[in-house]
């Protein structure tokens, strides 16, 4: 058993978490939102009062946050307070599964690696499903000894661990997947909505794509048309899974990222400015599935 905090409880982050718990690990949690807390003691976990209050004592520490400034700002502090480098011990291993820039995450490695601390970026992909049933994929940037240290826990949140490469290769690995989810869903939205239009039922024409030359993710396992999944977040209102506002993000981070590699990505920049549409009308907190209303006959 080890002792691991867990900071981040949110749609992906407290499902991991459990599942660290349910193998046996001592887990120590902390969120900003109480009620996230609240569900992840009544699965056994312990609450902390603060993050510097989760990694008292922890060998292992995990971070799901929403983007680069969060991550920035805990770890290496804001406004004059300290970051939480400060309070974990040496040789403690950090694992920081949130989706943000490379150069964040290079950034809080190189401070880490002064104070005695392993720093990895290990983002996720898989959905909230995935993060449930344990299945998830890591995008791991690390030294390859740092990765045989983190093994143990990823295995029991993920199914898929892939080594990009050094510190960043991981996020790196990651906006290039969610670049391509996000073009995927807006193109599989863009289909269903025009069978639909003709009259098409919803259920019949994406079983036909997904098992055509149209097939993807989107159709297999996350279709954005309601009652057509029964679990996809597009049946259950479109609440939980991952937000719109979240993929804006990362596609931004894409762009960024071809900005600065002088990369073409002209379908990576179309789908960044059709969430951002989506985003503006309302539906940020969304999941990012939700994009199909924009695209609908109406």
């Amino acid at each position: 058993m080890t002792t691991i905090a867990f900071i981040g409880l949110g749609n992906m982050g407290g499902p991991m978490a459990i599942n660290l718990k349910k193998a046996g690990h001592d887990v120590r949690v902390f969120d900003l939102s109480k009620d996230a807390v609240s569900k992840l003691v009544a699965e056994g976990a312990t609450a902390a009062f603060s993050a510097q209050d989760a990694v008292q004592g922890a060998k292992v520490v995990v971070s799901m946050l929403p983007a680069s400034q969060h991550v920035e700002a805990l770890f290496l502090g804001k406004d004059g307070a300290p970051g939480l480098l400060a309070a974990i011990a040496k040789d403690t291993l950090v694992i920081d599964s949130s989706t943000i820039a490379a150069a964040t995450s290079q950034k809080v490695a190189k401070a880490a690696d002064a104070a005695g601390i392993d720093f990895i970026d290990a983002p996720v992909s898989g959905g909230t499903g995935g993060a449930m049933a344990g299945t998830l994929t890591f995008m791991v940037g690390a030294t390859a000894s740092q990765l045989e240290r983190a093994k143990p826990y990823l295995e029991k949140m993920g199914a898929n661990i892939f080594h990009a490469g050094s510190v960043g290769a991981g996020q790196t690995a990651k906006i290039c997947n969610n670049m391509l989810l996000g073009i995927l869903m807006v193109g599989t939205s863009e289909a269903i909505a025009l069978g639909v239009a003709n009259g098409l039922d919803p259920k019949v024409l994406s079983e036909i794509m997904r098992r055509s030359s149209g097939g993807n993710w989107a159709l297999e396992k996350y279709n954005p048309f309601p009652g057509v999944h029964e679990n996809a977040p597009a049946s259950k209102g479109y609440a939980g899974g991952f937000g719109t506002d979240l993929m804006l993000k990362d596609l931004g981070l894409a762009q960024d990222n071809a900005i600065a590699t002088k990369s073409s990505t002209p379908l990576g920049g179309m789908a960044r400015a059709i969430y951002a549409a989506h985003s503006i009308a309302g539906h940020g907190g969304e999941d990012f599935s939700s994009v199909i209303k924009m695209l609908q006959k109406q």
